[in-house]
């Protein structure tokens, strides 16, 4: 995991202005500097900058700028880019450079590209990169590695700027195009917020950009030509054998006109292609999850020692619990494995269940009479955090010290006050953007806690004794994704209903082609400004082609109850390897189970899709 951070800043024959030749260097500069900060929180074992100056020769006589010089602007590209060391067994500083070429990588290369536990992936790809005949191959050779990424890699020959995100947008890249106003190019895994010095936009996936700075350089104008010298490569350009280089289109194949229903999940004779998708699945996703647990780099830090290195974003809901039980195979029976559960002191919900709204109390009152008894301290008194999600991520604790025996499991609870979740509200929103909506915020804050890992732990059940407990681990499990291929959502079941199984293809169809714009790089930035990375088993692109390809009846059936039909090939396949008691549970969405949504009185009736006034805003 790193932070990285480019700009592009145009003077005239050398001397640093702004875009169009007026001074503009103060915001420019202190820009930069807060985005470096920024993006150093992602990184923070080293920190390297580069900067490459890019100039083409005056059309005059070598003198001094005058009005009647038809001089070409100078360029001047700055790199940075933060360290988290997860691969290879020495410290590694970026950007890398070599005979005059520039990369910044952020992400992990699991398949595709052969890097030895020793070596560092970032490095092993910079070579790669490095050493090819034409940039034209480069689509071709990023087509043939899976792992969640970003980078921007500067060819010097060419003159070049290259910048991309993996197919599905796993890791964060913002982008600012110049403008009159705010006269540079900027790209950044996270930005500082909302702020008058850019217009931040997340960077499309569906390709390869490349900027030809050369170009750039031939007109003074850079501002109103920067599109023009701006192009989207296609990933994949000819028939070549890319298995990396876009997402899978669903199956669109119908089911038989009356599908073999399955009674329950303990059927012992399941239809044989149902038997075997099961299987493959469990296949894909255990070789997936190992892929993304193993060789991590141990600290030799004796403080250090025989603590956590993986965590798991854990609700004891199926897709977690089967990440966790999955890295259970793969991780070192002698290291634990933090479970990372969080809860939210939430007044709504605690005055709900206090006072229930007996006599319909206006909301305004509500409103006052919370005020009053946060004041009195009488939320701290009854405050309870047991949500759903803490509920059952003990119960399935107890599972796993069943079904895994030797295993050390660090239930982690991260309580969160009321006080301490409105203090960090601003900062959460920093981190989040340009995301601003009302789910935004309420996955951020469960997440951007979740991920600091600062909790405690059960000493005894028996008396509710704890012990503090930060978690030390930096790999971060996540399920995302299995809702979106398994079908898991209520608007499966919808669909069926009005369309049938074509309406339910319709809808998983829909699912993959926004997974890049939705979650994905949002999480990046908030659990990233932490120091740690998630990693996504069940969107390797291996899994997800294997689960697009299966026909719709094997994935789901909405035709039974929840608990069995939503992901049914899912909850057959954790049923398998022994999660009994998680196999039936119902999904509860991250904000309700944990609690971190709709914290106010009155906020029930406001849409997830909302956009929310900031902190600072009156």
């Amino acid at each position: 995991m790193c932070g990285i951070f480019c700009s592009l800043h145009v003077g005239c024959c050398g001397h640093t202005g702004n875009i169009d030749g007026e001074p503009n260097n103060t915001v420019y500069h202190e820009l930069s500097e807060r985005l470096k900060v920024a993006n150093a929180a992602r990184g923070p074992d080293a920190q390297g900058t580069h900067h490459v100056r890019v100039q083409r020769i005056c059309s005059g006589e070598a003198q001094a700028p005058s009005p009647s010089n038809t001089c070409s602007p100078a360029i001047d590209l700055e790199f940075f880019a933060s360290e988290l060391r997860l691969r290879g067994d020495a410290p590694i500083v970026q950007p890398h450079q070599q005979d005059g070429d520039v990369f910044c990588w952020n992400g992990e290369v699991f398949e595709g590209l052969n890097v030895n536990a020793s070596e560092n992936d970032g490095a092993k790809l910079f070579q790669s990169i490095h050493t090819l005949s034409t940039m034209d191959d480069l689509p071709f050779l990023l087509g043939r590695i899976e792992g969640p990424y970003a980078f921007v890699y500067y060819h010097a020959e060419s003159q070049k700027l290259y910048f991309a995100r993996d197919p599905l947008g796993r890791r964060s890249l913002l982008i600012h195009k110049p403008s009159v106003f705010n006269p540079y190019f900027l790209l950044a895994s996270v930005s500082v917020g909302d702020d008058q010095g850019y217009v931040m936009e997340e960077l499309p996936t569906e390709g390869i950009f490349c900027l030809d700075v050369g170009q750039l350089c031939e007109s003074k104008e850079v501002t109103q030509h920067f599109d023009s010298n701006l192009t989207c490569i296609p990933r994949q350009i000819d028939r070549r054998n890319l298995p990396f280089a876009k997402l899978n289109r669903v199956n669109t194949a119908l089911p038989p006109d009356v599908p073999p229903l399955v009674p329950s999940l303990d059927s012992e004779i399941l239809p044989r292609d149902l038997a075997i998708a099961v299987d493959h699945l469990i296949d894909h996703l255990d070789n997936s999850v190992m892929l993304r647990v193993r060789n991590i780099p141990r600290r030799t830090s004796s403080s250090e020692k025989g603590r956590a290195q993986v965590a798991v974003l854990f609700s004891g809901g199926i897709d977690s619990t089967m990440l966790a039980f999955l890295a259970h195979r793969h991780v070192p029976l002698d290291e634990p494995i933090d479970l990372l559960n969080v809860a939210f002191q939430n007044p709504r919900k605690i005055q709900v269940q206090t006072d229930g709204n007996i006599g319909a109390i206006p909301k305004r009152e509500k409103k006052r009479q919370l005020k009053a008894a946060e004041i009195n301290g009488v939320l701290k008194e009854s405050t309870s955090y047991m949500v759903p999600d803490r509920v059952t991520g003990l119960q399935e604790v107890e599972e796993f010290k069943r079904i895994c025996p030797g295993r050390t499991w660090n239930f982690v609870e991260v309580d969160v006050p009321y006080e301490e979740s409105q203090a960090a509200r601003a900062a959460v929103e920093t981190i989040m953007f340009p995301g601003r909506t009302v789910m935004d915020l309420s996955l951020a804050m469960a997440l951007y806690f979740a991920s600091k890992g600062v909790g405690r732990l059960r000493i005894s059940e028996a008396t509710d004794d704890y012990q503090p407990y930060t978690s030390t681990a930096r790999v971060l499990l996540n399920g995302l994704g299995s809702d979106e291929l398994l079908g898991g959502y209520g608007r499966h079941r919808t669909a069926y209903a009005t369309r049938g199984w074509q309406g339910v293809i319709d809808e998983l169809q829909l699912e993959l082609d926004r997974i890049p714009t939705r979650n994905l790089g949002r999480d990046d930035r908030v659990i990233s400004s932490h120091g740690k990375e998630t990693r996504h088993p069940f969107l390797s692109l291996t899994v997800v082609s294997f689960l697009a390809g299966l026909p719709v009846h094997l994935k789901l059936d909405p035709r039974l109850e929840l608990g069995l039909g939503d992901k049914m090939l899912l909850r057959l396949a954790a049923r398998k390897v022994g999660l009994l008691e998680a196999s039936t549970r119902k999904k509860k969405a991250m904000q309700f189970g944990s609690h971190s949504a709709r914290m106010e009185p009155g906020e029930a009736e406001k849409r997830g899709d909302l956009m929310i006034r900031t902190v600072s805003e009156p």
